[in-house]
């Protein structure tokens, strides 16, 4: 669906397409499994998960609030 920075922007965003009806989550993302894994403090990159019946309506969402 998309990927953020760290953890603390995927839940921000999550928490906007739930407030809209969307079940999302997030996960980190593989470049999280490198030898730098737990550096900068926030995880490394997550991605944002939902349900594939909720995709078009959630990119909508995020294109709103994404640069």
């Amino acid at each position: 669906m998309a990927v953020v920075p760290g953890e603390p922007e995927a839940e921000a965003l999550c928490g906007l397409l739930r407030s809209d009806g969307i079940e999302c989550g997030h996960r980190p993302t593989a470049e999280a499994d490198s030898a730098f894994e737990g550096f900068g403090g926030e995880g490394g990159a997550h991605e944002i998960l939902v349900h594939p019946r909720d995709a078009d309506r959630a990119r909508e969402i995020l294109a709103d609030v994404q640069p």
